[in-house]
């Protein structure tokens, strides 16, 4: 890249509690002190990043998690002779309340690399229209780790509810097509979305929005096998779009739909 050459991507998902996704490369840009009134959480890819947290420096090595707290100035320039390459995620305060901020402040950087491993695969899922439901599995699953980080002790994982996982499944199996968030499953049954990942994947040995991509793929090829065209399958077996339906199928099923179709008998 260019000296002096900024490449940068921004959108809001529909995914609950992410205000805004950002992606950006910056060779000489340095921000100026400001704030933001939403939780920055980044991981730098390329590069790295120094910033002023509350009269304090900081960095970013690339094992590096950083979360900086809403309405604490901060700034940022490159630490790196060829800028810094980073994915940001705004979060809203249903994630993580004010009463982490004061620990934010304190230690903004966490040296996890599993951390980051996981931050980076809800990026990746944010960015794929139709894995809303992934992706907001994956933010509950980080906001909760980041909780357990900031309130700097280990806290015992919760009873895993059979029933509870039952509970859910007995939902998806309904929403198949429409689909069904975290948000709306733990208020219709009254629990954490966290929680309710944990009691899913430890009742049945999949993550619920796995749970719900193999039925709208088994839908798929049961479609499929009913002679309906590829291209009208995706909207009624409950994907995003066709580009949607081929992954996730490809995936699940080792051929496309249209050569599953072709193949079959």
């Amino acid at each position: 890249m260019a000296a002096g050459q900024e490449l940068v991507s921004a959108w809001r998902p529909r995914v609950p509690g992410v205000t805004e996704v950002f992606h950006a490369r910056f060779t000489e840009y340095a921000y100026p002190m400001h704030v933001h009134d939403a939780w920055t959480l980044l991981i730098v890819d390329d590069g790295a990043v120094r910033y002023d947290l509350d009269r304090h420096e900081h960095g970013t090595p690339l094992d590096t998690v950083s979360l900086l707290p809403p309405h604490v100035p901060h700034n940022g320039s490159p630490a790196t002779p060829g800028g810094f390459r980073k994915r940001v995620l705004y979060l809203d305060s249903s994630r993580l309340g004010e009463e982490f901020i004061g620990p934010a402040v304190d230690s903004p950087d966490l040296r996890d690399p599993v951390l980051r491993l996981r931050v980076g695969q809800l990026h990746a899922a944010l960015a794929r229209p139709g894995d809303e439901l992934e992706a907001e599995s994956r933010l509950a699953l980080v906001a909760e780790q980041l909780r357990l980080r900031l309130r700097r002790h280990a806290a015992g994982e919760r009873h895993l509810s059979p029933v509870l996982a039952r509970r859910l499944r007995e939902l998806l199996d309904a929403r198949v097509v429409e689909g069904l968030s975290l948000e709306e499953a733990g208020r219709l049954l009254h629990a954490h979305p966290a929680h309710l990942i944990r009691a899913f994947s430890g009742a049945y040995g999949i993550a619920p929005h796995q749970y719900l991509m193999s039925r709208r793929v088994g839908r798929a090829r049961r479609l499929l096998l009913d002679g309906v065209p590829p291209g009208e399958v995706a909207p009624v077996a409950g994907f995003y779009d066709q580009a949607h339906l081929t992954r996730h199928f490809k995936k699940l099923v080792g051929v496309t739909p249209g050569r599953y179709r072709s193949r079959a008998r």
